[in-house]
């Protein structure tokens, strides 16, 4: 089993104080995605950040003090700044190439207004202008991930849902076997119920840089957080992991109920070994060193394998302010994202 302590709490500037969008209304982080690609942390919003020299897709240095964004650096390739809702960050299982999703929450079947929502991308590491969308529409001009839309639709098995994570995991077969966690499905975006499941197709990098699945799109994984008697609330899979370290993956859950008229929310996380997940077993809840429930106070949305033992979780709390145990003040600015920096044993 494995236990979290907190190492680190703090927030991160994600752009400067006071910005606001093209209706003067204030921008607020939103963080819904985090990778480590062993010198810096690469995240990822999933509303736009305004400005022609900014984007959702930003990364700082990670120092042996934490996070540095005093380092800002904004991933501005036309693509990057095109693609809308980001949810989650992956490394391919060799660690050469940065794979970023979209919601595919939304999709309109008489124009292309919607495409935006709709793409995979990947880029060399430390190569962002290189990006290429995966899996795009046949047709030449039409933007997105179209044709990867499709073999997701399929694969779900429902009219409406919602990606919000992405791990690669080694292949059994030499090649890369990439991941699409599911938090909503249903019949339609105010019709759902939250999910914890995991779709997938094993891949090859061409030789062209872009990924290319070789096999065909299937549900790989389920379980239901709520079997857990610690689970205190319906939960929905928000971000998936893989740790290299200890060939496991990681899956991270956050959920944003009512309960006595307030608004609650908050996270928990999940491991379970590679030889477990292709089994179909159930994952194990990491907890505390003193085995209580690790339940996270803020909405936890991105996961992070640092190294050997440690991991990063960035919230996205959408409005909600308010710091808790992160920081001594009472709520963040509106341009800060918080975090937590966890010790696993």
């Amino acid at each position: 089993m494995t236990h979290a302590t907190i190492l680190q709490q703090g927030t991160i500037h994600c752009f400067p104080a006071g910005l606001r969008d093209e209706q003067g209304k204030l921008v607020n982080a939103e963080v819904s995605a985090v990778l480590y690609d062993g010198k810096r942390l690469i995240l990822a919003s999933d509303k736009p950040v305004p400005g022609e020299e900014r984007s959702a897709v930003f990364a700082m240095p990670m120092t042996a003090q934490g996070p540095d964004d005093s380092q800002l650096e904004y991933y501005t390739a036309p693509l990057v700044k095109q693609a809308v809702k980001y949810e989650d960050l992956s490394l391919t299982a060799d660690g050469r190439h940065v794979l970023a999703t979209t919601g595919f929450d939304r999709i309109d079947s008489e124009s292309h207004v919607l495409n935006d929502y709709n793409h995979l991308l990947i880029w060399p590491l430390g190569e962002p202008e290189k990006v290429q969308a995966v899996d795009p529409d046949p047709r030449d001009g039409v933007e997105g991930s179209l044709e990867l839309r499709t073999k997701l639709d399929e694969a779900v098995g429902f009219p409406y849902y919602k990606v919000e994570g992405l791990a690669a995991v080694p292949g059994e077969r030499g090649d890369g076997l990439l991941l699409f966690g599911i938090r909503e499905q249903g019949r339609a975006h105010d019709d759902f119920r939250y999910v914890s499941r995991i779709v997938g197709a094993h891949y090859e990098i061409s030789d062209t840089g872009n990924l290319v699945f070789i096999d065909k799109m299937r549900e790989h994984y389920a379980f239901d957080p709520g079997h857990h008697p610690a689970v205190r609330y319906d939960c929905g899979l928000s971000s998936l992991e893989y740790d290299p370290y200890h060939a496991r993956l990681y899956l991270l859950n956050s959920f944003e109920v009512k309960e006595a008229g307030e608004e609650r929310i908050g996270g928990y996380l999940w491991e379970v070994s590679l030889g477990d997940f292709r089994a179909g077993s159930s994952p194990a809840l990491v907890t505390t060193p003193e085995g209580l429930p690790l339940e996270f106070e803020h909405k936890a949305e991105g996961l992070a394998v640092l190294d050997h033992d440690r991991l990063f979780v960035a919230y996205d709390n959408d409005r909600h302010l308010g710091l808790g145990s992160v920081d001594e003040r009472d709520e963040r600015h509106a341009c800060e994202a918080p975090y937590t920096l966890l010790q696993v044993t």
